[in-house]
């Protein structure tokens, strides 16, 4: 471990001895994660941009090269440059500028034509224009679709000044230094042990203290709603790092809580997460504000939060603390979705958090990494760790098949979905069985909520979708959509297709009918037996689609009138396994199978009480084929702490 002051010293000893002195360096800055390095003649990093890799590689730290403000050419003069320099079949849409960060964000329809081959554009504008290039997909959708993602980007631009303050006061905390070495790893677990819902682990060494998630409980009210954010050693304004492994509101839906009472630290995301979690967070306000439900924050610190996110690709090892670097790796869980490997001191401990995880090809997403440089302790996840789920192309025929049946009999079928993941793979099943006419051809698909929103986001990011999904949209197709795809306008709308004597299936949020517009279909629908309500997804605990599951046909619900009423639910209802996200339990043994290195501790999470115990008692049995002879399991519960590497 290095002391801050030595940091810089050691940068600028291998600046002496691998960058040129052409190269002019104005001053180097700790930046958030990153040591920014502000130059005078970028002409030379330009035409050698192997310089900089060397660097970050000899210090083993992410390094970002900036332009000396002085320097850069003017926004319009640059804008012309650009212009001459990306082709016009890159369909740039919109340039804006980051003056303080030294950044031009390009919005266009082909990403990789503006940054050219082997980034030979992108080094042309940074050598003759001193601006660095941030380019941004365009899909071609509905521009009210990419609303949420166009506002993140502005409202960050609008506020450069604060950013670049933050990540510098950030990126002092970072690089502070350890002063005593203290050899001790703790694991405590504030939500999501023993339950589905509110997910929340802190990871304590000596010197720092990280949030792996922060969600809400869907099924929970009162004191079960949220984490045990109330413990004693978790003060918000003392974190250094908050790690969110993907958008679902069961992780990431309190994470604006912590900003209200104190914290001021980075939030580690990836892109697609950050994009997802604001549209998400936006939307749990609006419905719990229409329904009478008191927010637990406001926008306003969904904005504040905005700020500090800190978007990692996979794969990019990152210091989040003195004492803690983090990588990212595809979980193949949603879009965006990610483990998380903490390398804990000079290699005292390493941890991977699987979060949500999916060991299997999907038609949306490649399945889960599973080679890691280090695992000493994995915390894995046990949604349906005692049970195997049907195969992906049995439950889609099964899905064809209920659609097929209830049209027959002039129904509607009610699927509620998660607008992240869910509805992308039942959109992709559907629009599919339309083009192969599986499905009469007269057959309308209506979405509703924020799905044709979430949708436009994963045409923004096509590279971290599957291989046949990714080559669609590179071809300028929209895997998503059809001619009978038809987007809900209000509630209207809503009502007008509920009394329609015309078939149909509806895609409406949320999945779990905590909520949504799925929650009005289905007051609407419950009454007619020619009706179908389906099931794709994990339904928790105290949900009403938990309820509905379990076998409960009586319900009250507040009517159109705003009064409560009991609704009687005599439409068929279906559960279709083999749509989830996570994995079962064969892929769960088929993960730790897999894993390389063989973790020596087994933490298992996110799951009940009866899921978990099962998981436990596979693994124990089967722990010689699995190559883990000798692993510690454990099975905590909330508020129970796992010490995994030395002492306090």
């Amino acid at each position: 471990m290095y002391k801050r002051s030595e940091v810089k010293n050691i940068v600028l000893t291998i600046m002496s001895q691998l960058m040129p002195k052409e190269v002019q360096i104005s001053r180097i800055e700790f930046e958030g994660p990153e040591i920014a390095i502000y130059i005078r003649n970028p002409k030379i990093l330009a035409e050698h941009p192997e310089i900089a890799r060397d660097i970050a590689k000899k210090l083993k730290k992410r390094i970002v090269i900036r332009t000396d403000p002085a320097i850069r050419k003017s926004k319009k003069e640059t804008e012309e440059i650009i212009k001459q320099l990306v082709p016009p079949e890159a369909g740039i849409k919109e340039i804006k500028f980051d003056e303080v960060l030294g950044e031009v964000i390009v919005k266009a329809h082909k990403v990789g034509l503006v940054y050219g081959k082997g980034r030979s554009i992108y080094n042309k504008i940074l050598a003759e224009t001193g601006w660095r290039l941030n380019v941004v997909r365009v899909p071609p959708v509905d521009p009210r679709d990419l609303d949420t993602l166009n506002k993140i980007i502005d409202y960050m631009l609008s506020q450069s000044s604060y950013r670049l303050s933050f990540l510098r006061s950030s990126g002092e905390r970072i690089h502070r230094g350890v002063i005593f070495e203290n050899r001790y790893v703790r694991i405590t677990g504030l939500g999501g042990f023993m339950e589905v819902g509110r997910s929340a682990i802190l990871v304590e060494t000596g010197e720092s203290r990280v949030l792996l998630d922060v969600g809400i409980n869907p099924g929970g009210d009162g004191f079960s709603l949220y984490p045990r954010l109330d413990i004693e050693q978790l003060k918000p304004e003392e974190l250094d790092a908050v790690i969110v492994t993907h958008a679902h509101l069961d992780h990431m839906g309190l994470v604006p809580y912590l900003f209200k009472y104190g914290y001021r630290g980075p939030v580690y995301v990836t892109k697609p997460t950050r994009d997802l979690m604001v549209l998400l967070q936006l939307d749990l306000l609006d419905i719990m504000q229409r329904g009478n439900q008191k927010p637990p924050y406001t926008q306003l610190e969904v904005k504040k939060m905005i700020l500090h996110t800190i978007p990692l690709e996979y794969g990019e090892v990152t210091d989040i603390a003195p004492d803690i670097k983090l990588t990212f790796y595809n979980a193949g869980h949603i879009l965006g979705s990610a483990m998380a490997h903490l390398h804990i001191g000079e290699g005292l401990h390493n941890i991977v958090y699987t979060g949500d995880f999916k060991f299997g090809r999907t038609r949306l997403l490649d399945k889960a990494n599973t080679v890691f440089p280090r695992v000493e302790t994995l915390i894995m996840e046990s949604t349906y760790g005692d049970r195997d789920q049907p195969r992906r192309d049995v439950a889609e025929l099964e899905l064809i098949s209920t659609i097929s049946r209830t049209i027959s009999r002039k129904g509607k079928i009610l699927i509620p979905v998660m607008a992240v993941g869910r509805a992308q793979e039942i959109l992709l099943v559907l629009v599919d069985a339309l083009n192969r006419k599986l499905l009469p051809q007269e057959t309308k698909v209506y979405i509703d909520g924020s799905i044709r929103e979430v949708t436009a986001i994963h045409l923004t990011y096509p590279e971290l979708l599957s291989t046949q999904v990714r080559s669609r949209i590179l071809r300028d197709e929209n895997p998503f959509d059809h001619e009978n795809v038809i987007r809900v306008e209000g509630r209207q709308m809503r009502e007008d297709i509920a009394k329609s004597d015309e078939p149909a299936v509806i895609l409406a949020t949320a999945g779990m009918l905590n909520g949504g517009p799925s929650v009005e279909y289905l007051r609407m629908l419950a009454s007619d037996q020619r009706n179908t309500l389906v099931f794709v997804s994990y339904q928790a605990r105290g949900t009403l689609g938990r309820r509905i599951l379990d076998g409960e046909r009586e319900i009250t619900m507040v009517g159109e009138d705003g009064r409560l009423e009991v609704v009687k639910i005599n439409m068929e209802v279906k559960s279709i396994d083999g749509f989830s996200g996570h994995s079962d339990r064969r892929q769960l043994l088929a993960f730790l199978a897999n894993i390389k290195p063989k973790p020596k501790n087994i933490i298992l999470n996110h799951g009940e009480p009866q899921a978990i115990y099962s998981l436990a008692e596979t693994i124990r049995k089967k722990s010689k084929y699995l190559g883990l002879p000798d692993v510690r399991m454990y099975t905590p519960s909330i508020l129970d702490s796992v010490h995994v590497a030395g002492y306090a």
